[in-house]
């Protein structure tokens, strides 16, 4: 199940790419998808106000420390490649040996923070190379 939603982001991309009049000189263009969530954990202190011990010293208990377990998201995302940048295509044999081959409908990994919002597609990015973390199988 999990392959064939893989093919059908694939076919999309392709067909998505086809359709933008635009190439990119330096950028990928990238639709994330839903965020990845990862468990965390959170310590929280009950009480924060100081207090005067027997010496007359005011200081914060930390011997008390409640640990919280929350799902959150994570601080890096998966997403499909759209566009491959011009100077990529053209210069191949440059970037060998530094990425894998990209193109269309690969899905990478990058952080959230990462990269430029691309207004003109909903919800999608641009990507130096350097933004892409990993090629995800």
């Amino acid at each position: 199940m999990d392959e064939e939603k893989i093919i059908d982001q694939s076919q999309l991309a392709e067909s998505i790419s086809e359709k933008i009049n635009m190439e990119f000189l330096d950028l990928f263009l990238v639709k994330p998808l839903a965020p990845i969530k990862v468990v965390k954990e959170f310590s929280k202190l009950p009480n924060t106000a100081p207090t005067k011990d027997k010496e007359g010293v005011e200081a914060i208990d930390v011997d008390k420390v409640e640990t919280e377990t929350k799902e959150v998201d994570s601080d890096y995302r998966k997403g499909i490649i759209i566009k491959i940048p011009f100077c990529y295509k053209v210069n191949k044999e440059e970037w060998k040996g530094v990425t894998q081959d990209l193109k269309p409908g690969d899905t990478v990994l990058f952080r959230e923070t990462s990269g430029l919002r691309f207004d003109l597609l909903k919800d999608s990015r641009l990507l130096r190379v350097y933004d892409i973390l990993a090629v995800c199988k």
